[in-house]
């Protein structure tokens, strides 16, 4: 599956449309994660235990996108975005999406 963020690929040519496809996640936090991410906040830099649990987050959205684009048929997905949202404290829903399309080589 090839994926873009922009509204066209490179080399192809988008001859359908099969509208909009989307993936989403909801994850959270450990509390033993809570703790060892709240321990490395003190000390500054990056924080590995969030840092894994975003990348992750991503990933399955990506990958829940893809297989609904592949379903509808779609060889590519254009416009694809990100956006996350806090449900509650601790407890994030990632979102990824993106408009399935059918491309041939030009």
């Amino acid at each position: 599956m090839m994926v873009s963020t922009t509204n066209e690929i490179a080399g192809y040519r988008v001859v359908a449309h099969l509208g909009m496809v989307r993936g989403i996640t909801v994850r959270s936090r450990s509390v033993i994660g809570n703790v060892v991410g709240g321990v490395q906040a003190l000390f500054g830099g990056r924080i590995d235990a969030y840092l894994s649990l975003a990348e992750t987050a991503r990933r399955e959205s990506f990958e829940h996108m893809c297989e609904q684009a592949a379903a509808a048929g779609a060889d590519a997905i254009v416009g694809m975005r990100y956006d996350a949202t806090d449900i509650m404290d601790g407890i994030t829903e990632v979102l990824a999406y993106g408009t399935a399309v059918r491309v041939v080589r030009e």
